[in-house]
Parts: structure tokens; sequence; C-alpha cells
């Protein structure tokens, strides 16, 4: 039996009430400004987070957007990507970074992943390649960064795009063979991120942006983002509705300064994790890959001879929660089928929707809860 009581504060997937309430004076402030002002969309508070942002990444160039799909949607767009143009992008991701493709007549070649890291298999790429490929899509899956410098290798041997889908690995840092490095999204030639409320930065709605150091591409982003306007009323290019409103900008204003340590306090709970479970032979933790830091935005493990859903309903009956990031990669996926890629084309996918979990990784996590967690997943596994 587990040794841990039960926590008196509920356990949750992410913690935001409590994360609130520890800034809650900094954000009732920063709202609180913002409704006194009546500057609600693209006040001087969204130029100001641009501009914070842009310094923490060592961007040239950071455009602010409703939400992460539109961030993905708006690059296509600045790329004046073209019905049946082809992108590669990996099988094992969440749905927003193929859907967007698909409403653009753009065509998503799939590749499998490396089933270490769970990112974009880079051996895998050139065999896919077409005249007709215009763009690779990393996703930087759970918190560290695809392999870069490989896939800009790739990229820059056949002229293509690269749009890095930073959305669960802001503020990982990506170290290149000659020991430069650089955070994940500002790499490629475009990358986009979401502030969903659940992200390592994430405000209390929807949000998202853009990254480049880029400056004709920068110009093109921010035109496409106000509806294609140079100047009010003056319509240029075909664009869309998509602005940070400057409540949520305010919000993010304020967490950005804690995002090195909620990062800090990520990873040292990831600590705590790996050292819990690393001699388990049913359970593999993360894997780190030395080029990138791991931000964590997801812990997940991956079962090894033991049943995944058993171990999800005995946690969720100790009152533990735990997700499966994701039961399907997407080429098997009803609204994303393609008979070029068959069920069984991606092995290394099929079998991570199958073996993966991911538990509690949050802020807020507090010891108590963490070994609460650790006793009842080692009981689990080793009764």
């Amino acid at each position: 039996m587990s040794t841990t009581s039960l926590p008196s504060t509920t356990i949750e997937m992410v913690d935001l009430k409590t994360q609130y309430q520890n800034i809650k004076s900094e954000i009732d402030t920063a709202v609180q400004t913002v409704i006194d002002e009546a500057s609600f969309i693209n006040g001087a508070i969204v130029k100001e987070f641009a501009a914070n942002l842009a310094t923490y990444l060592h961007a040239k160039h950071v455009i602010p957007c409703a939400n992460g799909t539109d961030a993905i949607q708006i690059a296509f767009m600045a790329l004046e990507l073209q019905p049946g143009d082809e992108i590669i992008c990996p099988a094992f991701t969440y749905a927003a970074t193929i859907e967007v493709a698909k409403l653009l007549h753009l065509r998503p070649i799939y590749v499998d992943i490396d089933p270490h890291t769970f990112n974009i298999d880079t051996k895998a790429i050139e065999a896919v390649i077409t005249p007709k490929t215009k763009a690779i899509i990393p996703v930087h899956l759970f918190g560290q960064s695809a392999n870069m410098e490989i896939v800009m290798q790739i990229a820059n041997k056949y002229k293509l795009y690269v749009i890095e889908d930073t959305a669960q690995a802001i503020g990982a840092d990506y170290t290149f063979s000659d020991g430069t490095t650089a955070k994940a999204g500002t790499i490629g030639h475009i990358g986009t991120t979401s502030f969903f409320p659940s992200k390592n930065l994430g405000c209390y709605g929807d949000g998202g942006a853009i990254f480049t150091n880029d400056h004709v591409l920068a110009e093109k982003l921010r035109v496409i983002t106000d509806h294609g306007q140079t100047k009010k009323y003056h319509f240029e290019k075909i664009g869309v509705n998509s602005r940070l409103d400057s409540m949520q900008a305010a919000i993010l204003n304020v967490k950005l300064k804690y995002l090195h340590q909620y990062t800090e306090a990520r990873q040292k709970a990831a600590a705590i994790y790996d050292a819990a479970f690393c001699n388990l032979t049913n359970l593999q933790i993360p894997y780190r890959d030395p080029a990138s830091s791991h931000v964590f935005h997801q812990y997940t493990l991956r079962t090894n001879g033991i049943e995944r859903d058993t171990i999800i309903e005995k946690l969720k009956n100790k009152n533990i929660p735990c997700m499966v990031y994701y039961p399907k990669p997407m080429h098997v996926q009803p609204a994303y089928l393609d008979s070029d890629f068959p069920e069984g084309a991606f092995p290394h996918s099929e079998q991570a929707s199958e073996k993966v979990f991911s538990l509690p990784m949050h802020t807020e996590l507090t010891p108590q809860m963490q070994q609460y967690i650790i006793d009842s997943l080692l009981e689990i596994c080793n009764s």
C-alpha cells in the first residue's frame, strides 16, 4: 500500500488556480490597468509584451496573434504556400499542426517519430521530399526541441522553409554541434507558439505568437494578422483577424517574468519523478536529448509490458489524474486519412499512441502531492 496519504489539496494535471494566487496582485493590477486605459485591442501592452518576449527568445521579431493554430496558418500564408504544396510533419502530434494545412489545401506528408524523443525522425525526411515539397514542420513535442541542426541542413539542401511548432517547448534551449545555442522556435524561418492556459507560458484565454529573424517575413506576418492591412483601410494582402487582445498580453507580460522560475520548477519535479521511476522495468522515463534542454510541458512515460489503461484507471481511483497525448496518430484520424499513409506506416508513432501516458506536471506540485503520485504508481507497477 502507498505510504503517503492523499494530499488535502486536489491534484490537478495543471494547477492554474494556485499559480494565479501566487501572482494575484500583479495579475490583478495588470488587468485593471488595461480596463482603466480602455485600450482592449492592440494596446501598448501588446507591443510591450512582444518586445519582452523577443528579448527573452533572442528573436528579432515577435508578432502576437489570437491563438497557436492561427500562428501556423499565418506562417503558411506569409510563405505564400499554394494549394497542392506539400509540407513534411510528424504523424504523432496534435491536430492543430495539420488542420490549417488541410484548410489551405496543402498536403501533409507524414513521417515517423524518433521513438526516444517523440520528435520528428530526421532520418525519414529526405526520403519523402518531392518537387512539391515546400516546408518542414518540426513539432517540439512535450518540451524539448527536435533535432534542428539536421532539419536545417536538409532544408538548406533542398531549399525548403522550416516552421517550428513551439507550442509545447517555449524556453527550451537547443545546442548545435559547434556549441552555439538558440531558443526553440527561433532557428527555422518561422516559429509559432500557443498561449493556451495550460501551456508553460499561458494566458487566461486564447493567445499565440509568431517569431522570425527575417525582416521581410515579419512585415508580411504583421500585415496578415490584421486583415491584410498595410495601414488602416489599405488592404495589400488577403489577411485574417488574429490579434492578441490587450488583457491577455497584460497577463502574459506578468507571467513571462516567471517563465524561467516555472521552467526550473518543472525540471526539478521531472528529476524527482526520474529518480523514483528510473529502475522500473515496465516503465520508461522521458529521454533527454543532449542537444536540447527539456522544459517539461508534459512528463510522459512509456509502458513496457504493462497495460497502460490499467495504470490510468488505478491512478484515477487514487484521485491522480493522467492524460494520453495522443491516443491516435494523425495518419489514422478519420479527418486526415491519406491512402499513401495507411495504418502501420509509422510504427513508432502508433506504438507511442498505445503506450504513452502523462503524469501531473506543473509549477505548483507540492512535495506531498508528488510523493503520493510516486508511491501510488510504484505500488501499481510493482504489484
